[in-house]
């Protein structure tokens, strides 16, 4: 898979990300679509290394899997970070 089909997989990983995850993420849409892509290259390289998955077809379903999987992932971590979800104490 070429470079450009993995950069709109990951888009598309990056907003069902955020569509299956419940609250708001900090960053808005394009900070998600951003890490939606992070998300789908981790999600392919743990895929490779863990299962063996191939990552060459657009249009496997492991491919989707593992690069929506990778962006919740992403997301998940980037929420930690940022400290979205907790409240201010006043």
């Amino acid at each position: 898979m070429g470079f450009f089909s993995f950069l709109l997989l990951g888009l598309i990983a990056g907003a069902i990300a955020k569509l299956i995850l419940p609250g708001k993420q900090a960053g808005g849409w394009f900070i998600t679509l951003l890490l939606g892509v992070v998300g789908a290259f981790l999600g392919g390289w743990l895929g490779g290394l863990l299962f063996n998955a191939d990552m060459d077809s657009f249009f496997s379903l492991s491919t989707w899997l593992l690069a929506i999987a990778g962006s919740i992932i992403v997301l998940l971590v980037y929420g930690a970070v940022t400290g979205r979800g907790r409240r201010n104490a006043h």
